[in-house]
């Protein structure tokens, strides 16, 4: 089973369930009946029984996410349905003998709050049905999940409109990096771009032969931000597009600039933006970014992965790759994601 996953505003991924006078403070008088002393709300007149609005629903009293309207359904009780749970781990199982009958009541995790009970005889393919008080929960829309801690599920609700973008700047470790911060990427994978896929490991493109670039694949929303926009980012501050074939300590064409365009559009965008900066004189030296059209992304090894937020304190890091992710705060504040 998926382990809990913490509240956003839990400390270090500890959270401490407030009081009862607290909880008497900050709940309503139905949502603590429900969720503190197992009460039951009215079936269709309550919050969420009919709401359609996209997002996700978390727990009252913790924050806690729990469930998501795409697995939100009609099931004719008056009460909010979903077939399955959001995150499996934040959704506790127990059993309940109350009303002389044997029933599967589910608590939140981290809140302990009462949230419904569970039911086999929902939808396929789960056939699950969590019959669910609204009292218990809180429901974000998708417009507000980065606003509010919980900009990791917007990738539910992107459906078929994510697209990617395959750039190379030098080590791949710091491209990842600054993108991992960005509004709209919802992914960033490290690996190889230019070569074949039979020479795309780590020790063979350092050899400089095999025509691959260290790259970052960035799947994003382009309803959040647009491929423009991530091309401004990649020439202002996660790497710099005039050194050639080298970018800061490292050495090689596996180390040089290039845009890996997937069409024609961004292959214009890219060219376009080019144009732009060489017009406006931003840099002394000449452009050396390579626009070619993406034959193939490879991702690379497991421990390139993530490497920057695993290794935060490395040398490296430090001396190359930090210092872009705050360039980039400086310099887009706008476009930071809300962590």
């Amino acid at each position: 089973m998926q382990a809990p996953e913490a509240p956003p505003l839990a400390k270090d991924g500890n959270y401490n369930k407030p009081t009862k006078d607290t909880l008497m403070k900050k709940l309503d008088n139905l949502q603590y009946n429900v969720t503190q002393e197992n009460g039951t709300e009215p079936a269709f007149r309550n919050e969420y029984w009919d709401l359609e609005e996209e997002g996700i629903y978390v727990d009252v009293v913790s924050g806690e996410a729990l469930f998501s309207s795409t697995d939100k359904y009609k099931s004719g009780t008056g009460w909010p349905s979903f077939t399955r749970t959001l995150v499996p781990g934040n959704v506790v199982s127990v059993e309940d003998n109350s009303h002389g009958m044997t029933r599967t009541e589910v608590r939140s995790y981290f809140g302990d709050s009462h949230l419904g009970h569970l039911f086999n005889d929902g939808p396929q393919p789960t056939g699950d049905r969590y019959c669910i008080n609204s009292a218990s929960l809180r429901f974000i829309p998708v417009d507000k999940l980065e606003e509010e801690g919980y900009g990791e599920y917007r990738k539910l609700f992107a459906k078929n409109k994510l697209e990617t973008a395959v750039l190379a700047g030098g080590c791949f470790w710091g491209v990842e990096g600054v993108y991992e911060h960005i509004n709209g990427v919802v992914n960033v994978v490290s690996g190889y771009s230019g070569g074949s896929a039979k020479t795309a490991d780590y020790y063979t493109v350092g050899s400089g032969k095999t025509g691959h670039a260290e790259s970052v694949q960035i799947t994003y929303d382009p309803s959040v931000i647009s491929y423009k926009t991530l091309l401004e980012v990649f020439f202002s501050v996660a790497h710099n597009p005039t050194e050639l074939n080298y970018q800061g300590p490292d050495r090689g064409t596996e180390y040089r600039s290039a845009v890996f365009y997937n069409n024609d559009e961004q292959k214009k965008t890219a060219l376009a933006v080019i144009k732009q900066l060489e017009l406006g004189k931003v840099y002394s030296k000449p452009i050396v970014t390579e626009v070619t059209a993406l034959k193939g992304f490879y991702q690379a090894e497991e421990y390139h992965q993530d490497y920057m937020e695993l290794n935060p304190t490395s040398a490296y890091i430090q001396n190359w790759d930090a210092p872009k992710v705050e360039e980039l705060k400086r310099k887009y504040p706008e476009l930071i994601k809300k962590m």
